[in-house]
């Protein structure tokens, strides 16, 4: 065994060593893979995308209307992507549907489908009519609060006062978020979860020598590492489908798996029969092969209780999309993301959230957490990937037999996917603490509490749904949204208490630029890599003399470059890889 060891570590060495630059090249936003690297690396990117839909589509609508309502998140997933790698915030993330859009939306449905413990029982009360319309009108009213936020400037300035001990918890909060709901999947065969779990840990890591035949070698990248989850659920995927064909298993519907849970009381989620779950539509039914997601049932419609879940869903969509940035540029080794491209990327996400909503999407759109994770599992940050991605999203969109397809994945393959991909993030958010003094009690006590509190609170406003009664119902919506969003939470309370203890500038992880006299985190400086400002956050030509027109620079939105393009020094050698490196002792 110790000899098989020894010849795997040679093996690890020896591709590692002649050229450690190769695996920063590939971190690079502006290369681009080979070509067969690039497709398969995009289609990985819009297997990660369809975990998430699944999640938040089989939760919010009905059997006959799925199909048609993913198409649309699918289709104005990749129009948003496609928007935002071009005139956003310029980093390689896929745009998506969140928790912080499904559970505003969850607690709207929730209250207008039940008393909740305050009506007389002389009260009658009777479901919405259209409650997609609802949904729509509530992603429509996030999008602009997205936009509204992005506009002002006020995303950029509240991220540049966030140091270490702000982004610790939000960004551990991030991976603990999605825990519930990937294992609400998991639960529907948890053999295929435990199967997916344990290839996409032994590709990403434990394979990670792992090369191709040695005709194909002159490609000179260790495929089984960057494509872990592409390879994992493909495989699993094969399995379920043999053995579901044989009538051996059967698969569930995230409704189906409600109605199989014992404290269906947990959730908001009404549970609803279904008919064929397995995949989207019944197979008895013909659809077209070519159709435009277009908004079959009208147009949006606002409510108040809707305008106070959108309210709810934008902001904390707003503290997640801000510190995925965060994420996806420390996972990139690149500069922490400027006030400028952090302003662009939420105005945006904003206009994607809009147009997904007035075109018939249930929900709006975000930087998604699972993608960016996946960043660091492949260690490709192209952005040219991620357009090809946004490109497969539209088809995928466009052809129902595509969806029909990507249904057919069973869930707990979905589970298995988000519960890998978000523990990144958890891990991320930890190695910030490096910056701070680690031994201070104030620190301590604002990390853990933050963190606790805001895994507990929502847990408990699950649970105790009629807790809160104002007498106004659409700010009944809105405080029960806020207090079940985690990310939400842990922002506001990091926030809060980072700038009301007191504490030193280097206990809390931040130093004073002596040329500037400004605060600046000690996470900002630069380390192991040659990446720039200009390479990585600006736009392209068009978009900059477009922004640089005088009657536009007084906008925040407007100012989309810094005062100088600095280049990376290597500093420290932590956050290198997420892939193990494996070394002699020396």
């Amino acid at each position: 065994m110790g000899r098989l060891d020894g010849v795997c570590m040679a093996m690890c060495t020896q591709q590692d060593s002649p050229d450690p630059d190769d695996r920063l090249k590939w971190l690079q936003v502006d290369q681009r893979p080979p070509l067969l690297l690039n497709v398969a690396l995009a289609l990985q990117h819009v297997l990660v995308h369809s975990s998430l839909c699944a999640l938040v589509v089989g939760a919010l609508v009905h059997e006959h209307e799925r199909e048609h309502l993913a198409a649309s998140v699918f289709f104005y997933s990749g129009i948003s992507t496609l928007f935002h790698t071009c005139f956003g915030s310029c980093l390689p993330m896929v745009q998506g549907p969140s928790l912080d859009f499904l559970v505003p939306a969850l607690v709207l449905l929730s209250a207008q489908t039940s008393c909740r413990g305050q009506c007389d029982k002389s009260e009658v009360f009777v479901a919405p009519s259209h409650p997609v319309r609802e949904l729509q009108g509530m992603a429509v009213v996030a999008g602009l609060v997205q936009l509204g936020v992005g506009l002002s400037g006020a995303g950029g300035a509240l991220q540049g006062r966030c140091g270490p001990l702000v982004l610790t918890p939000v960004l551990c909060m991030l991976g603990f978020s999605i825990y519930r709901e990937a294992a609400l999947l998991c639960s529907g065969h948890w053999g295929f979860a435990l199967l997916a779990v344990v290839l996409l840990v032994g590709l990403s890591q434990h394979l990670r020598c792992g090369v191709l035949p040695a005709r194909l070698r002159s490609l000179h990248f260790p495929p089984i590492s960057r494509l872990s989850i592409l390879l994992s659920v493909l495989s699993v995927w094969c399995v379920c489908a043999a053995l579901h064909h044989c009538g051996y298993i059967r698969m569930y519907s995230v409704p189906e798996l409600l109605l199989l849970k014992t404290d269906v009381n947990v959730t908001l989620i009404q549970p609803r029969p279904v008919g064929n779950s397995s995949r989207l539509p019944s197979p008895e039914r013909t659809e077209p092969w070519l159709s435009l997601p277009l908004p079959g049932l009208g147009l949006p419609l606002l409510s108040s209780q809707g305008i106070a879940a959108g309210v709810a869903a934008g902001l904390s969509s707003c503290v997640s999309s801000s510190s995925v940035y965060v994420l996806s540029a420390r996972l990139l080794k690149a500069p922490t993301p400027p006030a400028q491209a952090c302003n662009r990327g939420l105005s945006v996400e904003g206009l994607g959230s809009i147009l997904a909503g007035l075109m018939g999407a249930p929900v709006g759109v975000c930087s998604s957490v699972a993608n960016a994770c996946t960043l660091g599992l492949s260690q490709c940050g192209s952005r040219g990937t991620v357009q090809l991605a946004a490109v497969m999203l539209l088809l995928v969109g466009l052809f129902l037999p595509l969806i029909h397809l990507l249904a057919s994945i069973p869930l707990a393959v979905h589970g298995a996917v988000l519960s890998v991909t978000y523990t990144v993030a958890s891990a991320t958010g930890i190695t910030y603490l490096q910056y701070t003094d680690v031994d201070s009690g104030r620190n301590i006590f604002n990390t853990g509490f933050t963190v606790f509190m805001s895994l507990v609170l929502p847990r408990w406003f699950r649970v105790q749904s009629g807790f809160i009664h104002t007498g106004v119902p659409p700010l009944d919506v809105f405080l029960q949204s806020c207090l079940m969003l985690p990310v939400f939470l842990v922002g506001l309370l990091a926030f809060l208490l980072d700038h009301t203890v007191s504490g030193t500038l280097s206990e809390r992880g931040l130093e004073r630029d002596q040329s500037t006299m400004k605060i600046r985190s000690l996470a900002d400086k630069k380390q192991a890599t040659v990446q720039s400002l200009e390479a990585v956050y600006e736009p392209c030509e068009l978009v900059r003399r477009l922004l640089a027109l005088p009657g536009l620079r007084y906008l925040p939105f407007c100012a989309c470059r810094g005062s100088q393009v600095e280049k990376i020094v290597v500093t420290s050698p932590e956050m290198f890889s997420l892939l193990p490196l494996h070394h002699d002792g020396r």
